[in-house]
């Protein structure tokens, strides 16, 4: 019996666990893929106060050295399930169920697909949507980056520094990112930037070989001929195994200003949240206020 399972290991998952165990409480954390979530894959992280800059794998290790210094309990599992039992829940695995007076929620989102042909066959074999995992890849070669936000510049920004020319490729006819990117994509002379082009198809068999785009604006298609695609369009959340316990709004969780949902005792945090922003910093702002109200509740 834990005081507190955690579910999801991201900066928010970790940063309640760090305010949990500092107010002494026994905590476990569930995470079904890799400590730090998707700011572990960020090439480069600038908006964390007093820290001017740092590399997204860095900063999740240091936070996860923190709190097992602390005392944070972990396991490298999927949750299936949750279900509360007069005041206990039980949380069911893959591999085993566990059992906490509380609970809080912190699973992020996953990679939004376009949902095409091929793309799921390729992926591995020219898709990515992780240019820090697979960008080294494709050094010396042409690659095609499609979005058109903060990460989508980023992950351009590293590809540049590999590839001989990256492609990208935007829906709309501008950039939904900050300013200093923009800029900087802006100075690449290997970034050849296009708008208003909708990705069509992915042609490939073993591997990619061409992407074909239709023009939104002139409705005519065009081919192009790379290596790699890079696919960065946005995330989906991942809550339907908690919709009975929980208020979904387009599938995020409804919480109040304490971080709680509907059902007492069980609180939700982060980027699965209904909520404008999704950053770092707004994520570890969740783990704090979550904790601080759950280690209420637990007395």
């Amino acid at each position: 019996m834990k005081d507190v399972i955690i579910i999801g290991g991201g900066p928010a998952g970790m940063a309640a666990a760090l305010n949990l165990r500092r107010s002494g409480k026994s905590v476990l954390i569930l995470e079904k893929e890799n400590f730090g979530g998707q700011i572990a894959n960020s090439p480069r992280v600038e908006n964390l106060p007093s820290i001017k800059e740092i590399n997204g794998a860095d900063f999740s290790t240091a936070f996860f050295d923190q709190i097992s210094e602390l005392g944070a309990e972990f396991e490298l599992e999927e949750v299936l399930s949750i279900k509360k039992d007069k005041d206990i829940f039980k949380v069911k695995t893959n591999y085993n169920e566990y059992e906490s007076r509380s609970v809080i929620i912190a699973t992020g989102v996953k990679h939004r697909k376009f949902n095409i042909p091929n793309e799921d066959e390729l992926g591995g074999k020219g898709v990515s949507y992780c240019a820090v995992c697979d960008g080294a890849f494709y050094t010396g070669e042409d690659v095609c980056l499609v979005g058109d936000a903060n990460t989508a510049l980023q992950y351009t920004l590293l590809l540049s520094g590999y590839c001989k020319h990256v492609y990208l490729y935007t829906l709309f006819d501008k950039f939904f990112a900050d300013y200093v990117l923009v800029e900087r994509i802006k100075e690449k002379q290997n970034v050849i930037v296009k708008h208003n082009l909708s990705l069509k198809e992915i042609v490939g068999k073993d591997k990619l070989e061409k992407l074909v785009f239709t023009d939104t604006k002139t409705k005519k298609d065009e081919e192009l001929v790379v290596k790699g695609l890079f696919i960065a369009i946005g995330q989906v959340p991942c809550n339907d195994i908690f919709k009975d316990y929980v208020d979904l709004n387009k599938g995020f969780i409804k919480v109040n200003e304490r971080m709680e949902t509907k059902t007492p005792g069980l609180y939700a945090i982060g980027d699965c949240t209904d909520k404008n922003m999704r950053q770092v910093s707004t994520a570890v702002n969740d783990g704090a206020i979550a904790a601080f109200f759950c280690n209420s509740y637990l007395k």
